[in-house]
């Protein structure tokens, strides 16, 4: 990527206001979002035709013209939907070029069980080559999630997991989105949040750390209002 585009992407995303787009369902939930745009299960007969029919949905939301730079800071994206066009352009390149929205990539491929309170992330097999691919490609940063249900020491490990991928993805010439999302339901909400407040206060946990969101919504639960970090 062109070191004056991943310098406007940054400013746009440190600064700008506006939504970030979540356009990242996967195998498991894009039933789930087909039936909500209205495109039953039994309207389709294979992953292939159901991930056809869901960059369909996606390519509808894009190109609209309520979808645009001036309202969305950023989209993340399907690794699948990274690899396709949308109107003959790369999705990335259509997102920053076209709509001026700035393009991340969800890289984690799920939660794993849940352990001393907290899930961390399922091994993402393949990262260096999804990372190389997404940075040819004209992706910004990426996004990755975790889910804090309890203080203690499974939050620890969610934070180590996420900082150690953090540093590969940095590695890459991309910007990690790190995500440890405390679970608005959790009984110990607070002590949680507190735990992880002190975390991110330790010089040990980054060399240098953007806050992506407000204060005020650094640990909540969904979206906006996730406990995101930028690294850079």
């Amino acid at each position: 990527m062109h070191a004056m585009t991943n310098t406007e992407q940054a400013e746009k995303v440190a600064h700008g206001a506006g939504f970030v787009a979540a356009l990242d369902q996967s195998g498991g939930s894009t039933p789930k979002a087909l039936k909500l745009y209205g495109i039953a299960e039994d309207e389709y007969s294979s992953d292939e035709q159901m991930f056809d029919l869901v960059h369909q949905m996606r390519t509808r939301i894009i190109t609209s013209p309520s979808f645009g730079g001036d309202r969305i800071i950023a989209a993340i994206l399907f690794e699948m939907t990274m690899d396709r066009e949308i109107e003959g352009r790369p999705t990335a390149d259509y997102l920053w070029n076209v709509k001026n929205v700035v393009p991340i990539l969800k890289v984690d491929k799920g939660l794993a069980a849940e352990e001393d309170g907290a899930q961390v992330m399922k091994p993402i097999d393949g990262l260096a080559e999804l990372l190389a691919r997404a940075a040819a490609l004209g992706i910004f940063g990426t996004k990755m999630r975790s889910v804090i249900k309890l203080p203690g020491a499974g939050l620890e490990a969610v934070v180590d997991q996420q900082f150690e991928v953090a540093r590969q993805i940095l590695a890459a010439g991309l910007v990690p989105i790190i995500e440890p999302e405390v679970d608005i339901h959790s009984p110990q909400k607070g002590e949680a949040e507190e735990q992880l407040k002190a975390v991110r206060a330790s010089p040990a946990t980054c060399s240098s750390m953007s806050r992506a969101v407000d204060e005020d919504c650094f640990t909540s639960g969904y979206l906006t209002s996730l406990s995101r970090w930028i690294c850079r």
